[in-house]
């Protein structure tokens, strides 16, 4: 588990400590800003795109085999971003990086449902979303000290020696916990799911560039969502499909990723444009940002254990719904942040969000994944990951949509204030996230703990 949590950690560092230093890249390698943005966008892509094979995969071969190829390809990744003399190169790396991770996410959550009884689940999927939660928080704080002391080259550097242990620390001890079997790789299948996973994330990436009803973006989310369509069918016509959608018959699981959607569209969104706020309206350095977000991201690890021992205690409704409700409470905060906001109200607000977050995330994921038999864990965890990172790339490209178009009219409609701007952007983009956390509270109450003598 340390092995495969510590390889979880820096892939999902690397999804967000470059973004705090695209600016900088963008005058280096001498591209345009829509240019520059593919490094995250990119990072997204692939994840989408990979992490549902990963379900076929896990199923046809070793433990050892995925764990191995995974920190293979994050270190080939890691090292080819941290020397790369274009641009071209750099994206080529991220993509590589992606490749690792989206094998590594669903792996760890596969070894986890199988190691463990459903009675100690919570506890080890608490510590799993420790490492979900602190990598993405801690990336843009620990770039924003790499950047004011080193070169931006460092941000990968420093994460070899974690994948380095990994490797080495796996290798020695990871067992094959999984049963494989004869599985073929439906080619079409793969295809479908590429071009529908793919062109949907694509389509919502780009929408911030071409604008939402440009020929590009919608042609890409209509092809998107027909291959998609015509991958389901397919599933359900094959003996032995790419990625079972027989998990959807349980009113558990499907419960469960509408909350899951939720959750990931408004966290990643909220670390999105929560320091465009900052930064913008109020004028904070980029550093700065990171460290007021900071407590809350720290408190958040410490306490994810004891949240997933509380889970394993109590059940599902005594620890999800108080979450989703403190998540609530933060977007109400959020909402009515101005240009004259206090840093520490700040700093309280997001140690109650992510207070709320971290009860939710893992909570949920684990409740999700035990209403399904032992046999559909792999294409379970398939799809609620890909679903994770799809609502993720979704949410930030509306959001940040929202929060631009915002601030353009206001400064067009009401005054040539760009701090009042970005402050009525973040207040219209907290709102509606509020809206769907409310909606996140509600479907809470709807949760109970699986009874494993009915799943079969």
């Amino acid at each position: 588990m340390a092995a495969l949590l510590v390889a979880g950690f820096v892939g999902l560092f690397s999804e967000t400590a470059l973004n705090i230093a695209l600016g900088q890249l963008s005058q280096i390698f001498s591209v345009q800003p829509t240019t520059i943005q593919w490094l995250a966008t990119g990072y997204f892509l692939t994840l989408g795109i990979l992490v549902p094979v990963t379900g076929i995969l896990m199923q046809k071969f070793t433990t050892r085999q995925m764990f191995i190829t995974a920190v293979s390809l994050a270190i080939i990744g890691t090292v080819l971003a941290a020397v790369a003399p274009v641009f071209s190169v750099l994206l080529a790396a991220r993509v590589i990086q992606a490749a690792g991770l989206a094998i590594t996410l669903p792996l760890t959550q596969n070894v986890i449902f199988t190691i463990f009884p459903p009675n100690k689940r919570g506890a080890a999927m608490g510590v799993m979303g420790l490492v979900m939660l602190a990598g993405p928080a801690l990336g843009p704080t620990l770039a924003g000290l790499i950047l004011d002391t080193l070169s931006w080259h460092w941000i990968f550097w420093v994460t070899i020696p974690f994948l380095l242990f990994s490797f080495i620390f796996g290798y020695k001890y990871l067992p094959n916990v999984n049963d494989t079997r004869e599985v073929s790789i439906d080619v079409l299948s793969v295809i479908l799911s590429t071009i529908g996973f793919g062109g949907v994330v694509y389509g919502v990436s780009v929408a911030g560039d071409f604008g939402w009803i440009s020929g590009v973006v919608l042609g890409a989310i209509i092809i998107g969502l027909i291959a998609l369509v015509l991958f389901s069918v397919r599933q359900t016509k094959m003996a032995n499909p790419m990625l079972n959608l027989k998990a959807f018959k349980y009113p558990l699981f499907v419960l469960g990723v509408l909350m899951n959607f939720i959750t990931f569209f408004n966290m990643l969104s909220m670390l999105v444009i929560l320091p465009m706020y900052m930064q913008f309206a109020l004028v904070i350095a980029s550093f700065t940002t990171g460290l007021i977000l900071l407590p809350g991201s720290l408190l958040n690890c410490l306490l994810a254990p004891t949240i997933g021992r509380m889970f394993d205690r109590f059940g599902p409704k005594a620890v999800i719904t108080p979450g989703t409700i403190l998540a609530a409470i933060g977007y109400i905060l959020y909402a009515q942040y101005g240009t004259e906001t206090a840093l520490w109200i700040m700093v309280v607000t997001h140690v109650i969000m992510m207070l709320g977050v971290g009860m939710v995330l893992a909570s949920v994921q684990t409740n999700t994944l035990n209403s399904l038999p032992k046999q559909y864990y792999p294409d379970g965890i398939a799809l609620t990951q890909t679903i994770q990172q799809v609502a993720g790339a979704i949410g930030i490209a509306v959001m940040v949509s929202i929060f631009s178009a915002k601030q353009t009219s206001y400064m067009s409609t009401v005054a040539d204030d760009s701090a009042q701007a970005a402050a009525s952007g973040s207040s219209l983009v907290f709102t509606i996230s509020l809206v769907f956390a409310v909606i996140n509270v509600i479907l809470s109450l709807f949760l109970k703990k699986p009874n494993p003598a009915k799943l079969n």
